[in-house]
């Protein structure tokens, strides 16, 4: 009689890529809801370890099935490190305050079009800038 086992290192792919999903799902959550935190370092934690885990995973022998998990989650674990260490965010001194006049400035909008600010003048507004992780 011949028992299956699953390989050390295949329960080791799925859990990175457990840790992995888990850490982007939560920081694609508060991205949407524009709740980055400034202090970063606990998702880069639990990104590199999703990393760590997957390289593990095939330094043990993942089989067939958790070879898969482990690089995904290797690719996924290392992403926002990468984008962090190559693109570090300025944060700037002063922004405008709640009643303040916006500074002139024109840009595109979401349809490719010439937004100018002088259009929005003597109308409440609310504005939102999005500030990402890159």
């Amino acid at each position: 009689m011949s028992e299956t086992m699953v390989k050390p290192g295949t329960i080791l792919g799925f859990l990175a890529l457990a840790i992995a999903a888990a850490t982007a799902g939560t920081w694609f959550y508060r991205v949407r809801m524009v709740d980055i935190p400034e202090d970063r370092t606990l998702f880069v934690i639990c990104f590199l370890a999703a990393a760590g885990v997957g390289i593990a995973a095939l330094v043990k022998g993942a089989g067939k099935l958790g070879v898969l998990p482990a690089l995904l989650a290797i690719v996924v674990g290392a992403f926002l490190p990468f984008t962090i260490a190559i693109s570090e965010q300025q944060v700037a001194t002063t922004g405008v305050q709640v009643g303040e006049t916006i500074p002139h400035f024109t840009a595109l909008d979401d349809r490719r079009e010439m937004f100018d600010s002088k259009n929005l003048a003597g109308r409440p507004v609310l504005m939102k800038f999005f500030r990402a992780h890159w």
